[in-house]
């Protein structure tokens, strides 16, 4: 069951107008790493949660946080296309500047929304369930919640510097401190699973049936040897079961192609010889 406050958890409200920056906006409401993307997935990995009750409640918290964000972006975004665009395109006849202003506007922000947000991203693409993830298996899911703040959060700091409207920033400023505890958040979590589970997910794959004398090289499959001098090509590995190894041209093992012949009602190409 959800209640909603009237008010917002932070005020978001611009100083002045602005259509074309609204339009901008919408990547972080309705884009693949928007508001709206961390939202149903959060709220679907709670809902789906069978682990602990603590992953539960701490998934149900942050989810409908993000509620309010996209609340938050819907209520800015609607109020950047305040007086847009009836009155600035009847300026635009005597104002060439506020003429190209307009032109950079969303026309669907006017014409199918009513001047509101709507949920799509910056060029109109429709946010879809598909930017979603919630596979059952919380440590890859924490993963992927922290890929998403941190991607959403770099996509906010860009935005903020896109803008002088101080009442933008403002709002802007509270939702990258937000991603800021979410990214620890989710650092957090995946240290406590890591220290439970250990690295690798799955961890409850027989290991006997991995190949584990590649579980650790490192295949140098591009020219050069740059990569030789990264972490990942020696010492011991991050998850503690083995030591990595730098392969530096890979051998060819596995057999080359030869596929059967169709039958005749796929109507393929028949070989000749």
């Amino acid at each position: 069951m959800f209640f909603h406050v009237k008010e917002l958890q932070y005020k978001a409200k611009p100083t002045q107008p602005d259509p074309v920056y609204a339009k901008k906006l919408q990547e972080v409401l309705g884009g693949q790493y928007g508001e709206i993307s961390v939202m149903m997935q959060y709220l679907f990995q709670g809902w789906n949660c069978r682990g602990e009750q603590k992953y539960r409640d701490m998934l149900l918290d942050i989810g409908t946080e993000e509620i309010g964000h996209v609340e938050m972006l819907a209520t800015m975004i609607a109020q950047l296309l305040d007086k847009a665009p009836i009155e600035e395109q009847e300026q635009a006849a005597q104002d060439p500047v506020i003429k190209s202003i307009m032109g950079g506007m969303n026309p669907q922000h006017a014409i199918v929304n009513g001047l509101g947000a709507s949920p799509n991203d910056s060029t109109g693409y429709p946010w879809t369930a598909r930017y979603t993830i919630s596979s059952g298996n919380l440590l890859a899911d924490f993963r992927a919640n922290l890929n998403a703040e941190t991607q959403g959060r770099l996509q906010v700091v860009r935005l903020y510097e896109m803008t002088d409207d101080p009442g933008v920033r403002d709002m802007l400023s509270f939702l990258i401190a937000r991603d800021t505890m979410h990214q620890n958040q989710w650092a957090a979590a995946i240290e406590e699973l890591q220290e439970k589970e250990g690295f690798v997910v799955p961890s409850t794959f027989n290991k006997e049936y991995e190949k584990q004398e590649v579980s650790h090289q490192f295949l140098d499959f591009s020219k050069g040897i740059e990569s030789k001098e990264g972490r990942w090509a020696s010492g011991p590995s991050i998850d503690g079961q083995g030591e990595f190894s730098y392969i530096e041209e890979p051998k060819a093992t596995g057999q080359a192609p030869i596929l059967k012949p169709a039958p005749g009602y796929i109507h393929g190409t028949p070989k000749t010889n």
